[in-house]
């Protein structure tokens, strides 16, 4: 919430989200092949977009991982792709740090995931069980992965300066 945000917290969130890749992708430009074939792939959040209450400063540092991405797709065009991916809820450390009060503020958004839906058929049981802690199915860090590697491969040289939805329908942008 506003009123709780720490200049230092803003500075490390920032510092992780935001001046990290900037320098990593400095760093690797010079190394970077001149044919296009390269592929960058930045990780962003749904927070970017959702105005989720208590992530002003969360979200607003993936909001400008995606602007950077689409930048970098135009100053990069002769060497990769550049694109970013925005998962929703994934499993893990992270999610779970989440208070109750921030799930039951997004339960709403959860309920009208397609992709939050535990099935037993398709998940088991264990993930049926699982999904009501969380009010919903949270996505495998493999699934992430996946849409990574998906807009890694040669097939996508058509792909840049895109925001991919990795987040099971949580945020569907055009």
């Amino acid at each position: 919430m506003i009123p709780n945000v720490k200049v230092d917290d803003f500075t490390e969130t920032y510092r992780v989200n935001v001046l990290g890749p900037l320098l990593l992708v400095q760093a690797a430009q010079p190394y970077l092949p001149k044919d296009r074939s390269g592929r960058i792939v930045n990780i962003s959040s749904v927070s970017s977009s959702t105005g989720f209450v208590g992530q002003s400063v969360y979200g607003g540092s993936k909001a400008a991982i995606e602007a950077m991405t689409r930048t970098w797709s135009r100053e990069l065009a002769e060497n990769c792709t550049v694109n970013a991916v925005n998962p929703g809820p994934v499993e893990g450390p992270m999610y779970a740090s989440n208070s109750e009060e921030f799930l039951e503020g997004i339960e709403g958004w959860i309920k009208h995931t397609p992709l939050m839906k535990a099935r037993e058929d398709l998940h088991g049981k264990e993930a049926v069980e699982e999904a009501k802690q969380w009010h919903g199915r949270l996505a495998k860090t493999g699934e992430i992965a996946g849409v990574v590697g998906m807009l890694c491969g040669e097939e996508a040289g058509w792909c840049t300066g895109q925001v991919v939805c990795a987040n099971g329908g949580m945020l569907m942008l055009h």
